[in-house]
């Protein structure tokens, strides 16, 4: 175990620290903050973000080491920032409590993005290493001069909404060397001994799943099913931190969810879950597969680590993280791609996940898993590669083996990878796709000229008319499963399947008598 102690503070590093509760902030506290975003022309300041490193972190302590309601900032403060600029960002609190103990570590540290927002013109993103935050100019005009008002209101929700926290202080850093120096020494081993937990434990060996509803403020209808073969798409909350904050917390964001019935094994769907996810969404969708690329998948927040999606032309599956800003082969960045799959929506072709979900066993094993996929950045693939199977690890490209689709796809045919003839599932044994239509038309073409059929007889020549060969795209995206439909009045019943329809323009004209 990784050992949980303060961290030391170099010497001649400019530190601003202040001991206790704030009488008053220049700024309004309050949940219908939730949710606010802050644009670039109405930004103070960014601080994390794709441009800079940063990271949050929770150490809970013995009592007699945490100095209750101490704020220590370490680097430039706000006063000293630029307007518009950009800086590093490390958030560090210690926690001390007879009920706290480290499996709650990161489920309190997953609240920082909760009561971050609650903070009028500061806007939290996203999670661990990924943190993202823009000050609004509207509280600098109010009178927010420095961080350590942001942390001791940050620590006031802590002490009133989880109770349990009977001491809690604070470190700030916004100087470069030091946010990189942590986090690569102290809190990426913390969150690497987190997601190893889980590694042993399955599905079927438990019998509830946890919720989590902390990113509904930006995503309404998102339910996050945390099972342990599933991580949250934070990746900030295993199962195991689901259960601990269950315990002390029950009617909070993360609740038990009872699996139920098993309606889908290898998707991974449970009756139980289903009515969860009906209930918390407002109705929204009735069924998640959680382990599942394109039949009911789980739904996408906003603050998930990495996305995947669909690329018909290679029928597989690519996977970027948000730290590659480059445009995948598809021709899309990370970026663009989260627009398309946030909200808390089931997109067909577009799947947001946790870093950890990689690790799973079930790794979207419905459409065959590791086999499906055919592209990721190079430093993803790398951060990943003793989890991906040896037979197809050297199949799957990077951006060094191809930067589009053309590239992709003859790279694919060079390594022969199981997309290019049909992807076997291995969980079943089941062939989920035929591969492509060209390989197939290759292999009729070597069959033709292996078997040499005698000449026949010459006949006389008619004229045929031209027949324009139809073409059709050689992959579909699978379609989103709807809910079956009501009943259709008597007359015509039109069905179209596997059809694509663009509408460009819609005219409403009065009908002759209508007023």
């Amino acid at each position: 175990m990784v050992e949980r102690k303060k961290i030391e503070i170099p010497a001649g590093a400019k530190v601003k620290v202040s001991v206790g509760a704030e009488e008053k902030f220049p700024f309004d506290i309050s949940p219908m903050y939730e949710g606010e975003r802050i644009r670039k022309e109405d930004m103070f300041v960014e601080l994390g973000g794709p441009k800079e490193v940063k990271f949050e972190l929770v150490m809970a302590l013995p009592a007699d080491q945490v100095e209750d309601m101490k704020v220590t900032l370490v680097g430039p403060d706000l006063d000293e920032m630029q307007e518009g600029g950009n800086y590093p960002y490390g958030m560090i609190y210690y926690i001390a409590g007879s009920k706290v103990e480290t499996d709650l570590e990161p489920v309190i540290e997953r609240r920082n993005h909760d009561f971050q927002n609650y903070i009028e013109g500061y806007m939290h993103l996203n999670q661990r290493y990924d943190v993202w935050v823009r000050i609004g100019k509207a509280p600098i005009k109010k009178g927010l001069k420095s961080l350590i008002q942001i942390a001791k209101a940050t620590m006031m929700l802590y002490k009133n909404e989880l109770p349990f926290i009977e001491k809690i202080e604070a470190v700030y850093i916004t100087d470069k060397a030091m946010v990189d120096k942590i986090l690569k020494e102290i809190a990426m081993p913390i969150y690497e001994e987190r997601d190893k937990r889980v590694e042993m434990l399955h599905d079927e060996d438990v019998q509830e799943f946890y919720s989590c509803t902390l990113c509904q403020s930006f995503a309404p209808t998102n339910v996050c099913v945390v099972s342990p073969d599933r991580p949250s798409l934070c990746g900030a909350i295993s199962w195991f931190d689901g259960r601990a904050a269950a315990k002390v917390d029950p009617e909070g964001p993360n609740r038990a969810i009872p699996k139920g019935d098993v309606v889908d094994p290898i998707g991974g769907e449970y009756s139980g879950v289903n009515e969860f996810a009906k209930q918390e969404s407002g109705g929204e969708y009735e069924r998640i597969k959680l382990h599942s690329f394109f039949e009911f998948p789980h739904t996408s927040c906003g603050c998930f680590e990495v996305i995947g999606f669909y690329m018909p032309e290679v029928d597989g599956i690519g996977w970027v993280h948000r730290g590659y800003a480059t445009p995948a082969p598809n021709g899309l960045t990370f970026s663009t791609m989260a627009g398309q799959t946030g909200g808390g929506k089931q997109v067909a072709g577009f799947l947001g996940v946790g870093m950890a979900y990689f690790r799973s066993k079930k790794f979207i094993q419905a459409d065959g898993g590791w086999y499906r996929v055919v592209w990721m950045p190079k430093d993803l693939k790398e951060r990943l590669s003793k989890y991906i199977p040896d037979d197809i690890r050297d199949k799957i490209a990077t951006e060094e083996n191809a930067k589009n689709l053309d590239e992709l796809k003859e790279f694919l045919k060079k390594v022969d990878h199981p997309v290019v003839k049909g992807v076997v599932r291995k969980v079943d044994g089941k062939k989920i796709t035929e591969g492509w239509a060209e390989a197939k038309e290759e292999k009729k073409e070597e069959v033709k000229e292996e078997v040499k059929a005698p000449a026949p007889a010459p006949t006389p020549a008619v004229a045929q008319p031209a027949m324009m060969p139809m073409q059709m795209p050689a992959f579909q995206l699978p379609a989103m499963p709807m809910p079956a439909p009501q009943a259709a009045p008597a007359g015509i019943k039109l069905v179209i399947k596997d059809a694509k329809i663009t509408i460009g323009k819609i005219v409403v004209k009065k009908g002759k008598g209508e007023s």
